[in-house]
């Protein structure tokens, strides 16, 4: 059965508008290279998408011999996204394009443990002054919002879910709920490790193990983040490990043993983990060879039941090179192990991860509308 001729055409719009998400700005003649199709075609597919207000012509031409040619360009008119993201010590907001620039950027800082109604005010007032930043500054309006937040989330609803010993908010929180008034179609919300594991590129199996002042992780299958049944797959601050006289406590309680919990929370305290690691004397070095021994327990279970082909640990002491150090050395001890390494995406990992979503989502919805 051949395809209709509508069919074909969407298919060219298609192909033609992908191209100009990809580039900056192309000529008819440039289009019908990049995209193989014949310029008459391609012709074709630049009037419907100006007449559909998808596309501009630039008004920029060509140089040089021969005939000029048109700059055809996204239309500026095209929607945007918010992507957030709510951490321990900031809700930040950016405005983004289908293409992931950045063309607003507000920030309100928070003080962990905090409470939902400090984070509701935060979200609400960055919200604000990206959104409008957004309609006063020719930059896209959001269509849709993608969240990273540094507590687990519920699957289903996108509500923060508050655990024992939790680090960061104390109660309940619905980031869906507080964006609705700021975006006109979906918002994703996850988890701020399971968005750093997705910004490291490639696919594969492998677990993004987060080591900051909270404690998080991230199993990922055939390129994909395993979120579990409600969406607490990974929290691995109550996996057991052991304590430094080897009795079995669950990884946040280490800390609390070894005094590196922040005052009235259950927040490592980063600064004065990282100190006691790079100490120097016995001292330091029975520390780290606890901390590692306290690693490589919390890891076991993640590899004897994910069974990666490597562990990312990434987050503010996670990654220190004398950490990382630690735990190989008592992993390497277990029945089984996996390389350790540092991540890739070492700046905003999570705000990076829940861009690129955005992204792809922008894009998502833009061919559709082609269909």
């Amino acid at each position: 059965m051949m395809p209709s001729l509508d069919l074909l055409r969407s298919l060219s719009d298609e192909h033609v508008l992908g191209a100009l998400i990809d580039h900056q700005r192309l000529t008819r003649t440039e289009l019908a290279d990049v995209t193989g199709i014949s310029k008459p075609t391609v012709s074709e597919s630049v009037r419907r998408l100006v007449a559909a207000g998808l596309v501009i012509d630039t008004g920029e031409r060509t140089t040089g011999r021969g005939r000029s040619g048109s700059y055809f360009a996204l239309s500026p008119a095209l929607p945007g996204a918010l992507v957030v993201d709510i951490a321990p010590d900031a809700v930040t907001v950016e405005s983004v394009d289908v293409r992931g620039r950045v063309h607003a950027r507000t920030q309100r800082l928070l003080t962990a443990p905090t409470r939902p109604a400090t984070v509701r005010r935060a979200l609400k007032a960055a919200a604000s002054e990206a959104v409008s930043v957004t309609v006063t500054g020719g930059t896209p309006t959001p269509s849709l919002a993608v969240v990273s937040a540094a507590d687990p989330v519920d699957r289903v609803t996108g509500r923060l879910v508050h655990l024992p010993d939790s680090p960061f908010l104390i109660g309940e929180f619905d980031p869906v709920g507080e964006l609705s008034g700021f975006v006109s179609g979906e918002v994703v919300v996850d988890n701020d490790v399971n968005w750093a594991a997705r910004a490291e590129a490639g696919g594969g199996d492998f677990a993004y193990l987060h080591l900051g002042a909270g404690l998080g992780c991230a199993v990922v299958a055939d390129g994909v983040v395993l979120r579990g049944h409600g969406g607490l797959a990974g929290e691995i601050a109550h996996v057991m490990t052991r304590d430094r006289r080897g009795r079995a406590v669950t990884f946040t309680e280490f800390f609390a043993a070894v005094g590196l919990r922040r005052a009235d929370s259950a927040a490592v305290d980063v600064e004065a983990l990282i100190a006691r690691a790079n100490a120097g004397g016995r001292a330091g070095a029975a520390f780290r060879a606890s901390l590692g021994a306290a690693i490589a327990g919390a890891l076991t279970a993640v590899i004897a039941l994910a069974d990666p082909g490597e562990v990312v640990v990434g987050g503010e002491w996670g990654s220190d090179p004398v950490v990382l150090e630690a735990a190989r050395t008592a992993l390497g001890a277990a029945p089984r192990t996996v390389a350790l390494r540092a991540p890739a995406c070492t700046h905003e990992a999570a705000l990076v991860g829940a861009r690129t979503q955005a992204t792809a989502m922008l894009r998502r919805d833009l061919l559709a509308t082609l269909r």
